[in-house]
């Protein structure tokens, strides 16, 4: 199973887009486990996931958030403006499943 989580901002938009996801996962019959979250307490969550999904409003920190993922094992992936668009739940969802696999955690 994939666990992927997608943050956005206050979370807000992040949820909408998670839900989502998962019916896009479902459609597709993967199994996917896709949450949302504000940035607030990532550092804890990060090492339960397999891939980070950045929301556009967060571009400005991707790179720190990208970071922060790698050295827990996870990838990421910043997501396109037209994620919140038709059929966006649909590219997330070819972004996540098309990453590499996990790289070693950092020591």
């Amino acid at each position: 199973m994939h666990r992927v989580l997608v943050v956005c901002g206050a979370g807000a938009s992040s949820t909408f887009l998670a839900h989502r996801i998962r019916a896009a996962a479902r459609v597709r019959d993967i199994d996917l486990h896709v949450a949302a979250s504000s940035t607030d307490g990532l550092a804890e969550r990060i090492r339960e996931i397999d891939v980070l999904l950045v929301g556009p409003p967060l571009a400005a920190r991707f790179d720190e958030l990208s970071r922060l993922a790698a050295a827990a094992g996870a990838r990421s992936a910043l997501l396109p403006d037209t994620v919140f668009g038709a059929r966006g739940e649909e590219a997330a969802l070819d972004l996540a499943l098309g990453l590499d696999a996990p790289t070693t955690p950092a020591s």
